[in-house]
């Protein structure tokens, strides 16, 4: 047989079309790899917040978010590690730690705390605790942190100070455990500076803007984990159930993050993990 023969013995056999099942299948295999890639695809988050009473002498102040790191055989040392690496690089002034280290395993507990002690930031490492923390052992995840130079904030605050300046931070208790004390948290602020608030979950919101709270971080949601959809509707407006990102409620103003770790599959799609840069901006705005 010629080329040419060949050719149109090739163009009269009728090409197999796929089907909708091959389609669908094919589609499904994609989101499947996604899926499994994407937890180790770390990003960074960059926002600037502005901040009416943040004293101006604090202007720029850089602060480094990490959530729910959930050290367990579904997040290993290298993601946390590598984590830890890209938080360093972006030289913070404090390092906020707000909750999920581990999951539900105790012997995760001592080498999340040793990889959480090469952490640096000029002004300190801040941390206060998750419902996955409480289920798992609350009181020997904040020892071991503590021993390792971590502030545990445990429904307590401080006046931070800085350059001359300061405002109050402070950390609550989980929410979902039941031992969330926020007036507590804030006893000792007053009235007219500025207030800097951790909590693992962020529920806490409405409840924060009550107190006059300027900036919530939170996290908790890994930001849907698994999500189809983006965190505004079709109208623009925010979603009613805020999963990630910076939301504002009157004057107060919150940051989620999607977080490192994942629970219940090791899978995340359309929510890759992510190390959140937060430079705060005094703004009369």
């Amino acid at each position: 047989m010629t080329n040419i023969e060949r050719w149109q013995a090739r163009r009269r056999t009728p090409q197999t079309r796929p089907t909708p099942w091959r389609a669908f299948t094919a589609a499904l295999a994609q989101i499947a790899r996604t899926a499994l890639a994407e937890p180790y695809q770390l990003v960074v988050e960059r926002h600037a917040i502005g901040l009416r009473r943040l004293p101006h002498a604090l202007d720029r102040l850089r602060i480094v978010q990490l959530s729910d790191i959930h050290h367990s055989p579904f997040t290993g040392r290298t993601q946390i590690e590598r984590a830890i690496e890209t938080a360093n690089s972006l030289e913070p002034d404090i390092i906020a730690l707000t909750g999920d280290y581990v999951s539900h395993e105790r012997e995760y507990a001592v080498p999340c705390a040793e990889m959480l002690s090469r952490l640096r930031a000029r002004c300190g490492v801040y941390a206060v605790l998750g419902n996955h923390d409480h289920w798992t052992d609350a009181a020997l995840i904040t020892d071991l942190f503590r021993a390792e130079g971590i502030t545990v904030l445990v429904n307590e605050g401080m006046r931070f100070e800085h350059r001359g300046a300061s405002f109050w931070l402070a950390g609550v208790d989980d929410t979902m455990v039941g031992l969330e004390d926020l007036p507590l948290a804030l006893a000792g602020s007053r009235a007219d500076e500025m207030k800097l608030l951790l909590a693992h979950n962020p529920i806490i919101l409405r409840r924060a803007a009550r107190a006059s709270v300027d900036l919530v971080l939170s996290g908790h949601t890994h930001g849907g984990q698994v999500t189809w959809r983006s965190e505004r509707s079709r109208s623009g407006r925010p979603r009613r159930r805020m999963l990630r990102g910076l939301g504002r409620l009157g004057d107060t103003q919150i940051y989620v993050t999607r977080g490192l770790g994942t629970v219940v599959l090791p899978v995340r799609y359309g929510c890759r993990p992510e190390v959140s840069m937060l430079e705060l901006r005094s703004s009369d705005k």
